[in-house]
């Protein structure tokens, strides 16, 4: 048997929901999955970052602040492309880290998150939540 045959997909799609769990009409996300280089990438660059402050620094304290653009970092560097989300004339990487990092969205960012640390959302057939 060809194990390969159980391989994940290489990007899932996210229905973004709201605060309150509703699906925002046409607002999509899509990501890299755990199983793709970029997502790969995406996580030895958050070391990489890590590693830097350490050596800057000299300790592992962390501002609110620091941890909540790192996770905006990280998770634009898992997305692929956004579908039906704006703001202001941004795009690409600058939209992702605007959206990931904007506060009064941070269920956007906890949805992604979440979606990410479950393979069977990149399952070959598996549909989106």
């Amino acid at each position: 048997m060809d194990i390969r045959k159980y391989a994940v997909e290489q990007t899932g799609r996210i229905e973004v929901r709201d605060s309150e769990g509703e699906l925002i009409p046409g607002a999509v996300i899509v990501v890299y999955s755990p199983g793709s280089k970029q997502f790969a990438r995406a996580q030895a660059n958050r070391s990489n970052r890590t590693l830097d402050t350490l050596r800057k620094k000299g300790k592992a304290d962390q501002t609110p602040e620091r941890m909540a653009e790192e996770k905006a970092n990280y998770l634009a560097d898992c997305t692929h492309s956004f579908e039906g989300i704006e703001i202001d004339k941004l795009e690409g990487k600058a939209l992702y880290k605007a959206v990931y990092s904007d506060v009064s969205l941070g269920f956007i960012a906890d949805q992604v998150a979440e979606y990410l640390g479950d393979w069977a959302n990149f399952t070959k057939g598996s549909t989106t939540n």
